[in-house]
């Protein structure tokens, strides 16, 4: 198995706190993560760091100055009882392509929806996306298609090169049923659902889970 899984675009690094784990980040890479934008209309923000080629590294949390949003925030963050590597996205070729291939192989990733955020500089960037419940235990991605907005990598966020993604999960074969229909993998091994990742930095190799 691979160490970086097919199609990789991003990790979902979620927080209650979303300041305090960008300054955590910081202190144990030695690399600050760049703020990335608001989710307007849903509560959450978040920070950038790229993993090297187009995958990149999502730090989100609550947005204090937006408004308390009309459901639950994305990844329900303001729940969590700290950060936790919560689950993943990978960039198919092709977006609808792809959730049909997995639906005939057995899989249902369900339908894509589009989001938005705006960036610092004023940018609103907008991409398709399914949802991340189809699999409850997060380590099955959720599939993104950026259409003709502006790859976050594009950027020039700073970087972390990405050594290693692995999971563990009570049922392994469960799960890797679901990444083979989505044409992508991981690797894994038995135990509690836990998604960890390791990325090189100035201050050696750091692994968050």
């Amino acid at each position: 198995m691979n160490a970086i899984p097919a199609h990789l675009d991003h990790l979902v690094l979620a927080t209650p706190d979303l300041a305090a784990t960008v300054a955590e980040f910081a202190r144990r890479t030695g690399v600050t993560p760049a703020p990335g934008g608001a989710h307007l209309g849903h509560g959450t923000r978040n920070h950038l760091v790229g993993l090297g080629g187009r995958a990149y590294l999502e730090i989100v949390g609550p947005d204090p100055e937006q408004p308390e949003p009309a459901g639950a925030r994305p990844f329900e963050v303001d729940r969590l009882p700290g950060p936790r590597v919560l689950t993943w996205a990978i960039s198919p070729p092709d977006l609808d392509e792809a959730i049909a291939a997995a639906r005939a192989r057995g899989y249902d990733p369900g339908p894509a929806h589009p989001m938005s955020r705006r960036t610092p500089d004023g940018t609103v960037l907008r991409w398709r996306l399914t949802g991340g419940d189809a699999h409850p235990s997060g380590l099955v991605p959720f599939l993104i298609d950026w259409g003709d907005s502006r790859h976050p990598t594009a950027s020039g966020l700073p970087v972390t090169p990405l050594l290693e993604v692995s999971a563990t999960a009570p049922g392994p074969r469960e799960v890797a049923g679901p990444l083979a229909a989505l044409g992508t993998g991981l690797a894994l091994a038995e135990g509690p659902v836990s998604l960890t990742f390791t990325v090189d930095t100035p201050k050696g190799p750091v692994t968050f889970g």
